[in-house]
């Protein structure tokens, strides 16, 4: 992935703007600037995987951090406190929209460029990869006319791109959308955007109160950060809105319960909540390298335990001009639930998580491993990229639940 450049002969704003349009053209997501004792390391991310791009010789280190700050509008004297700022340019003719993130660290500031894509977004949610009966879930809960759906995940999971998505689809005729986020990430023709600023005294709490006031039909909510605005968001839903939000947790399990932490009230919670999707991101095999492989003894025992399936041969990773190490891209593994009423009684009785447990995971839901298992099966993916992002032993503990065992 090394590639060189002269940074003594290189102008600093030709050195900034080659590493950008390089890391856009490889389809990274985020370019990292990391200081050491005697350079600058730069990497950047693709599918999820942080690789080295280069190195920047201390001598021009600080012209390389001073103007990427002016490009996202930061303050270049204020080296002491984190930072954000956003780069909107054209480079080579390609439009592209950073997210710049500068941290002080003890060898200096580590600067961190997100390269934002929105074209999963735009195409809609037939393109996020669900499967047939997790498709037609989703759908049935963006038909609600109230509620809250959560979409959850860990950092790069993708939330993003599938809450866009799901505006897409509801951005009408006929409907008031409002969103309230930190940041804006997408600007979406016929949407009201509210951008959060705590400085001010804006933040998610104090938005949400005033979008109440505004006749909204689909509230959208970046990301439920605190008890006060998962109250509030829940509330919302439960008064005629339908509300789309996102949490950092990891099933659908954990995310009732880290509802229930945040203080919300078991009633609300159990007639607010619509549906939850939990989704990860592994990387996608490059079609043209993949080739099959026999299944070791191990994999045959989590095929035959998870789907019920004998398999022999699955595809794995090879190599080409034309991906990274035998990946190129990647695919979403989802589990999907939509809520009954005997979930929404149990949340509001406050029944032992266990119990909940078998609730949730009946046989009318797909766990993320046996989602993540069938697209190995297909092609998409990995038995090892399933494995590094997939609980393995909490999702078998789903599929006794599941009777699957």
């Amino acid at each position: 992935m090394k590639k060189l450049f002269d940074f003594t002969k290189l102008p600093v704003v030709d050195a900034v703007n080659e590493i950008i349009i390089y890391a856009a053209e490889k389809g990274a997501s985020d370019i990292h600037f990391d200081p050491t004792d005697d350079s600058l390391k730069v990497r950047i991310r693709i599918d999820g995987i942080l690789d080295t791009l280069t190195t920047i010789p201390n001598s021009v280190r600080h012209n390389i951090v001073t103007r990427i700050k002016i490009l996202s509008g930061m303050n270049i004297t204020e080296t002491r406190l984190p930072q954000d700022g956003a780069i909107k340019t054209t480079l080579r003719g390609k439009n592209l929209d950073l997210r710049v993130s500068s941290l002080p660290t003890k060898r200096g500031e580590k600067i961190v460029i997100r390269i934002m894509d929105y074209s999963l977004s735009l195409k809609g949610i037939e393109y996020l990869c669900f499967s047939e009966d997790n498709y037609k879930k989703v759908l049935k809960m963006l038909n609600s006319p109230n509620g809250i759906i959560l979409v959850t995940g860990a950092t790069g999971s993708g939330k993003s791109t599938t809450v866009y998505s799901f505006l897409q689809r509801l951005n009408v005729e006929g409907s008031n959308l409002v969103t309230v986020e930190d940041p804006v990430e997408m600007d979406i023709e016929g949407i009201n955007q509210v951008q959060v600023n705590s400085e001010i005294g804006l933040d998610f709490a104090t938005v949400l109160r005033s979008i109440l006031r505004q006749d909204p039909n689909i509230i959208m909510i970046g990301e439920i950060r605190d008890t006060e605005t998962a109250k509030i968001a829940v509330r919302a839903s439960i008064t005629g809105h339908l509300v789309l939000s996102t949490v950092h947790t990891n099933n659908s399990l954990n995310t009732i319960e880290r509802l229930l932490d945040m203080d919300v009230e078991r009633y609300l919670l159990a007639g607010a909540l619509t549906g939850i999707i939990s989704q990860t991101l592994p990387r996608k095999l490059c079609d043209k390298c993949k080739h099959l492989r026999e299944t070791t003894q191990y994999e045959k025992m989590l095929f035959k335990t998870v789907l019920g399936k004998d398999v022999n041969q699955i595809y794995e990773a090879g190599n080409c001009d034309e991906c990274n190490n035998g990946y190129k891209g990647r695919i979403a593994l989802h589990e999907v639930l939509l809520i009954n009423q005997d979930i929404r009684d149990a949340i509001s009785e406050g029944i032992s998580k266990e119990e909940l447990r078998h609730l949730v995971y009946n046989k009318n839901v797909i766990t993320m491993l046996q989602d993540g298992l069938y697209k190995v099966l297909a092609g998409f993916t990995t038995f090892e990229e399933v494995i590094r992002l997939v609980d393995i032993d909490d999702n078998l503990s789903n599929e006794k639940n599941n009777r699957i065992l």
